[in-house]
């Protein structure tokens, strides 16, 4: 009975020890066996199992960084994915917290979000001459299919008045741009109306705008003015406003994405390049004869 019962505790003993076992060091963090179990099951060869070690040394290094930049991911940002999930698998919330893996999902979750949160932090101030980017996206073959204007607004939100009532405010506000239509068709300069009047960022260029697609009816009304022709009063996320249309240009819808492409894959490379320092100059140790 004895021997058996001894025999039973070399047993469980020993397969503790397997699941506690430490494959790697990174830094002072070890690396667990039964953190890699799942790839290990799906994994035959020996170069297949020293990859998967290798991607979870980069993961703890980076997740090191983010503990050290203090870039973990926030509840509300886990909770967004986890209600992504629910919708996309046709579950409620309570049948997705419910679970039995749903810590490691959010474990997960969190982890995945905070590396998105490093890797942002890293490569945010790289920078791409807008020239080398126009000329390689030049070189392609992309039809102008997409219309784009430039406006110049006048926006109002408040207005210096008594009134509490906001129906009869925004009367009042939508009387003082008419006033400003009125003496701005009949000459005056919308740039000085704009820097005197507007409420909105914008007033400090006379109420200029960047670039914007035609791709809603407000826009597609401001894209049919003449020039130098007010238009009507519309509403903002800001407040209502009056523009006039400053200039129009024809480009590729795909030429924002052939930039995007570009700005992407040059920080994919920079932060690729930092993660490989990052690497040479951390300790880490890998106990292959554990993993084989």
């Amino acid at each position: 009975m004895k021997y058996i019962l001894a025999l039973f505790l070399v047993f469980i003993t020993g397969n503790v020890f397997a699941e506690n076992t430490i494959i790697a060091i990174v830094n002072n963090s070890p690396i667990l066996i039964t953190s890699l179990q799942s790839e290990f099951l799906t994994e035959s060869s020996n170069e297949e199992k020293i990859n998967t070690v290798n991607t979870q040394i980069d993961i703890t290094l980076q997740l090191q960084k983010v503990d050290e930049f203090n870039l973990q991911a926030t509840e509300e940002n886990i909770d967004t994915v986890l209600a992504d999930i629910a919708q996309t698998n046709n579950i409620s919330m309570d049948e997705l917290l419910n679970f039995d893996e749903i810590d490691s999902i959010k474990k997960e979750i969190s982890e995945k979000l905070s590396i998105l949160n490093l890797q942002r932090f890293i490569t945010k101030d790289i920078e791409i001459p807008t020239d080398k980017i126009d000329n390689e996206c030049s070189k392609k073959s992309l039809i102008k299919d997409q219309k784009q204007i430039k406006i110049a607004q006048i926006i109002i939100s408040e207005i210096d008045s008594d009134v509490k009532d906001l129906t009869q405010k925004n009367i009042l506000i939508k009387s003082f741009l008419d006033l400003l239509s009125s003496h701005i068709t009949k000459g005056a300069s919308f740039e000085s109306f704009a820097k005197l009047h507007s409420q909105h960022p914008s007033y400090k260029d006379g109420g200029i705008t960047d670039w914007l697609i035609v791709n809603n009816p407000t826009l597609e009304m401001l894209d049919l003015l003449e020039e130098n022709e007010v238009s009507e009063i519309y509403w903002t996320d800001f407040g209502f406003a009056i523009a006039i249309k400053i200039d129009e240009r024809f480009i590729s819808s795909k030429l924002m994405g052939c930039k995007e492409q570009i700005i992407y894959k040059n920080a994919e490379k920079y932060y690729s390049e930092w993660l490989k320092n990052i690497r040479k100059e951390a300790y880490i140790e890998i106990y292959y004869d554990k993993l084989f």
